[in-house]
């Protein structure tokens, strides 16, 4: 299977994908999380058709398909929409994102206290809530109702604190990989620099962008025109070891309030193209897992599950709280934030590259290693215990038909 070129392994997936989806929804269970169980069947553990030469080859669909999130994701900070959200909704996202870090970073770190790198990075990655599951049931039991449009706009904005999270995080555990010794502000400067930078690229782009193609007519000169932006930001960040993501979103945010109508003809438009992208995506990632490491990984995996849901919970009641939500809201709000897909591994993903490349020495690879398969470990947990918390929290609330 070594010697297979690229476009095979990529006809593979596509078609493997197409069967997984159609078992999904047979059986009722989120596509991502078939298309990770998938990529575990057929990744490094399992069937080995997707070895790490081969994923390491496959990295760039990967990248394209990051960009296209983080369009997504930032098209979504519109003007009025955080207007008409209020403090409540910011509070919420705050304390459950930070909380979530805050919570793995401490436990992770009272097992190895001489690997806090390895603290930080987990408790960056567990800030992160993935709002495909989460969307998927609220569509499927049709709510409505103050908590419904809580949980929408929390998952909404959530990834962009746990980017900014995960910036600063990577940041500190960098240098202490380098031991080098330098003072606190220097090791959060850094970081501070590092997103300022991502954030200003992003808002130029957007602004060259908006002007440049504010007057093209026809969808295939605009999917010309977003891609080549898309690929020209995640390229440029890459070479100056920017967060291509937080560009990326910073790069929408700009476009969709500059020109309401010109993204959303490009979200239309990148729409058509993203299935084919999430699903090599979510394959590739569960392709990663190595099932021989899961009896070393799995108290590790238990104790971040546990603590991330800890803060998960216990930082988006406490925000509901200090933003005087309904009080069905303060209650469930928790509940529904637990599946970590999408960014998530997204995150996953850059780990492994930023660390995993051998710019680290054997340290980076095995906490790449570490991290990606701890992820993808509890993921299986949080898609199958996430909706169901969900569908629980929404009933209770008084917010699905009939209930």
């Amino acid at each position: 299977m070594d010697q297979l070129n690229t476009l095979i392994y990529l006809s593979v997936a596509a078609l493997v994908a197409f069967f997984a989806k159609r078992f999904a929804n047979r059986v009722g269970i989120p596509t991502v999380t078939s298309y990770v169980i998938v990529g575990v069947i057929m990744g490094i553990s399992v069937l080995k058709i997707f070895q790490p030469q081969i994923l390491n080859r496959l990295d760039i669909v990967n990248d394209f398909a990051l960009g296209v999130i983080g369009f997504t994701i930032g098209s979504e900070f519109k003007r009025s929409t955080f207007q008409q959200l209020g403090k409540s909704i910011i509070l919420i996202a705050l304390f459950e994102a930070s909380m979530a870090f805050i919570m793995v970073t401490i436990f992770i770190t009272l097992m190895n206290p001489s690997k806090i790198y390895q603290a930080l990075i987990l408790g960056a990655v567990a800030s992160a809530t993935a709002p495909a599951a989460t969307v998927y049931v609220i569509q499927q039991y049709k709510t409505k109702g103050p908590l419904t449009s809580t949980i929408l706009a929390v998952v909404g904005i959530d990834d962009a604190f746990a980017l900014i999270i995960f910036v600063f995080a990577a940041g500190l555990a960098k240098s202490i990989m380098r031991a080098e010794h330098i003072s606190i502000l220097h090791i959060l400067l850094s970081p501070i620099i590092d997103i300022s930078l991502s954030i200003g690229l992003g808002i130029l782009s957007g602004i060259v962008f908006s002007w440049l193609f504010r007057k093209v007519r026809y969808a295939d000169d605009l999917l010309l025109g977003i891609a080549s932006f898309i690929m020209l930001i995640l390229g440029i960040s890459e070479k100056f070891n920017f967060s291509g993501l937080l560009t990326v979103m910073a790069f929408a945010m700009v476009c969709t309030n500059a020109n309401p109508m010109l993204t959303n003809r490009s979200k239309k438009i990148l729409d058509g193209i993203s299935p084919i992208l999430y699903a090599f995506f979510f394959i590739f990632a569960g392709a990663h897992l190595n099932v021989d490491l899961l009896p070393t990984i799995g108290f590790m995996g238990l104790v971040y599950f546990l603590s991330r849901a800890i803060g998960k919970m216990g930082g988006a009641s406490f925000g509901a709280i200090i933003g005087k939500a309904p009080p069905t809201v303060k209650k469930y709000v928790g509940f529904a934030l637990l599946p970590q897909v999408g960014v998530a591994i997204a995150l996953a993903i850059i780990v492994k590259k930023e660390f995993g490349s051998g710019a680290y020495g054997e340290t980076g690879v095995n906490l790449a290693t570490l991290v990606i398969n701890i992820l993808l470990f509890t993921t299986i947990i949080t898609e199958i215990v996430g909706p169901l918390l969900t569908k629980f929290a929404l009933t209770k609330a008084g917010e699905r038909p009939g209930s």
